[in-house]
């Protein structure tokens, strides 16, 4: 609503413009109050705030994109793996086909959380050029021909699979892990 009463504002008459300048400011009001009841909650809850800075800790990340996560993902505790989690958020290959005549391109499900997948799209897309892991990843499958959604997708799910590897081990990320293992 926020955006789309500052769009508004861009053609609205002074008499429009006025009543929506109001709202906008409102609406503006009440997203700093929900930010701030949400970072109060953080602070009331010392488990919750210790995951959200153990998931602030992957590059692409941020405050926000690890609340989404926890409020989205309830305990990691139920999930038994990672798999389980990114297909709890809808980011898993669903191939599509019809008997022996048709058959399509495989692409995301899309049957998962609708929220969870939302807010890992942009954190994906800072991730592209911010996060050594997920920026390896970029590039090779660029290389293999994919294009750039497909490859938003895979970074999507790759972030699914570290929060949850994070949020597992308890500790904090790590870009040289890989290289540290034989």
């Amino acid at each position: 609503m926020y955006q789309q009463e500052e769009n508004r504002l861009e053609t609205a008459t002074e008499t429009v413009a006025k009543l929506t300048k109001a709202h906008w400011d409102y609406l503006k009001e009440q997203q700093a109050e929900i930010k701030k009841m949400i970072s109060d909650h953080f602070d009331q809850h010392p488990h919750l705030k210790q995951q959200r800075e153990l998931l602030t800790s992957i590059p692409g990340i941020g405050e926000q994109t690890a609340a989404v996560l926890l409020a989205e993902v309830g305990r990691i505790e139920d999930y038994k793996n990672a798999r389980q989690l990114a297909a709890y958020a809808g980011l898993t290959p669903c191939e599509r086909s019809s008997g022996t005549s048709v058959r399509g391109k495989t692409r995301l499900s899309c049957t998962g959380n609708v929220r969870l997948r939302k807010a890992l799209y942009m954190p994906a897309v800072v991730a592209m050029r911010c996060n050594p892991l997920l920026k390896a990843m970029t590039e090779r499958l660029l290389g293999r021909g994919k294009v750039k959604m497909q490859v938003i997708g895979a970074l999507m799910r790759k972030l699914v699979h570290l929060a949850f590897g994070i949020l597992k081990s308890q500790k904090p990320f790590d870009p040289t892990y890989l290289l540290a293992t034989p």
